[in-house]
């Protein structure tokens, strides 16, 4: 599909069927009837197309199975559907899969990022600081992790400004795509902008991932397994948070800035599996009479496991005006809903 329509401009959004992309681009579509979004992602473990159900037949909506690093595909797609921006969810990002085989991560993460942004550098500029006609407000956005500013101890907040300090190969091939990313600004002139998150949770998770993990134990029965002494910290946000952030970025940040988003959420891993045994034992009882929170049960910490993370989100609320709209308590019980739902089945 081409547009023939000349008000309606075509994005690439890549890795759009994974957890987070996939709950943006029905929220972007919906909310911004002059863009058609192309759809480009690999759909390993991570990208689920059931996902993306509500909008697989939408007029401004095209999927496309392929590899960021395929070089020709990417260029063909700029070419046939004349991209004007690109929001790059796409990257592995489990980090215990990162410990296991951290050459996907490097390849995807880091040559794949750079393709891209080399293939949209070529379509849309002539020469270093130099957009062709028509394509002067291209914009490139890359989406990151707060794993890439390493851990921190008790206290404290990552700012954009705090070093980077990457403590797993997911991290660090996280932290090199936006190097290579503020490289293209610095060197070219490209229309960049980054943004770096919290944890998200929310629906359309992978279901190995924390959140999804819990609730499924939990309705199967089964022990939930926490790493070391559950006392690891995360800053959550809720995913749909998240994605107002993204296209507010997107659209209003300045260029060549980066803006961390975060929820303000700090829990530790056992108060995240107690809130959510706390739902469930209100929304679904255990047949037993027991309470979930019996099911809990201690595992071997992973290799690198940062303590805490926690992101100051000032700079995007104060500049953008973004604010997150979900606390953790409003969120998880939208979230352990949805999840019923689709266990329930």
């Amino acid at each position: 599909m081409t547009n023939n329509n000349n008000n309606i401009e075509s994005i690439l959004i890549t890795g759009g069927a994974g957890f987070i992309g996939s709950n943006f681009i029905p929220y972007f579509i919906d909310n911004n009837p002059n863009i058609s979004v192309i759809n480009l992602d690999k759909l390993t473990y991570a990208g689920d197309l059931s996902n993306l159900k509500e909008i697989e037949n939408h007029e401004r909506y095209v999927f496309i199975e392929g590899d960021i690093c395929d070089r020709n595909l990417v260029e063909e797609l700029f070419v046939k559907h004349n991209i004007k921006g690109v929001i790059n969810f796409a990257a592995e990002s489990h980090v215990d899969n990162s410990i296991t085989n951290p050459d996907e991560f490097i390849k995807t993460n880091i040559f794949g990022t750079f393709n891209l942004i080399d293939v949209a550098r070529n379509y849309w500029m002539y020469a270093p600081n130099n957009y062709k006609k028509g394509y002067e407000n291209c914009r490139f956005h890359h989406v990151s992790t707060d794993e890439v500013y390493g851990t921190l101890g008790e206290t404290g907040l990552f700012t954009e400004t705090t070093p980077y300090a990457p403590n797993s190969p997911y991290s660090a091939s996280k932290a090199s795509s936006d190097f290579v990313v503020r490289s293209y600004y610095h060197t070219y002139g490209m229309n960049v902008v980054t943004t770096n998150c919290s944890n998200n949770y929310g629906p359309k998770q992978h279901d190995e991932k924390l959140i999804p993990t819990i609730i499924r134990k939990c309705l199967s029965e089964e022990n939930i397994p926490i790493y070391g002494d559950g006392t690891n910290i995360r800053d959550w946000l809720y995913v749909l948070d998240h994605c107002k952030g993204i296209e507010l970025a997107y659209k209003t940040g300045k260029i060549a800035e980066t803006y961390n988003i975060g929820g303000k959420n700090e829990r530790n891993n056992l108060y995240i599996v107690d809130t959510i045994c706390a739902v469930l034992d209100e929304l679904e009882p255990r047949k037993n009479g027991k309470l979930y929170k019996e099911l809990k049960s201690f595992v071997t910490d992973r290799p690198g496991h940062d303590f805490r993370y926690a992101i100051d989100a000032s700079k995007i609320e104060n500049e953008l005006g973004w604010k997150a709209e979900e606390n953790f308590e409003s969120g998880i019980k939208k979230t352990v809903l949805w999840y019923l739902e689709k266990y329930n089945k």
